[in-house]
């Protein structure tokens, strides 16, 4: 779920993809939109190198950053030295009120938006599956190991725009 936050181009994708199936309203054709062409998302960009597993960064510098200052409880399940079987982030008390705090501010809240967009398109999924459905994507598919995994965009709006000429109604709503 971190690739579609750092990558704006991949969520609009995912959007759209919803739309064609029938989970969410055509209304979200315009948040797609949005996160094509804002500059919030752009300059929030960060792009993930893929490996051997797909897109993958260490997380461990972010969650020690969370746990000192109290933010959140990070657990690994698996046999000590070896490949962990599962991560899992809990938010402690401190972590919410931070969180609630955030979606106020003008500026951070972006991040709260976004996390909504991607559980929106993540639903009850589990993250094997998710990276099946990036893999999905001929781009992200055909990165070279230890390289950054290139934006999508361009084929987006090609696709976006045909989306919206089939639906006859332009961009309506507010995907909220």
């Amino acid at each position: 779920m971190d690739f579609w936050m750092r990558n704006p181009d991949y969520l609009a994708d995912e959007l759209i993809t919803q739309v064609e199936n029938g989970a969410i309203t055509d209304s979200y054709l315009k948040t797609a939109q949005a996160l094509l062409d804002d500059p919030e998302p752009d300059l929030r960009w960060y792009p993930t190198p893929r490996w051997l597993y797909g897109a993958y960064e260490a997380i461990d510098d972010a969650v020690a950053l969370l746990e000192t200052y109290g933010l959140a409880i990070f657990r690994r399940s698996g046999e000590p030295g070896s490949k962990s079987q599962r991560n899992s982030l809990f938010l402690t008390a401190r972590g919410a009120a931070s969180v609630a705090e955030l979606a106020t501010d003008p500026v951070l809240g972006w991040y709260v938006r976004q996390a909504e967009l991607v559980s929106l398109v993540a639903g009850d999924t589990v993250g094997s599956k998710l990276k099946e459905r990036q893999y999905e994507q001929a781009t992200y598919a055909g990165t070279e190991l230890g390289l950054r995994i290139a934006s999508i965009a361009d084929g987006v709006r090609v696709r976006l725009q045909a989306m919206t000429t089939q639906s006859n109604g332009g961009l309506e709503g507010d995907g909220e």
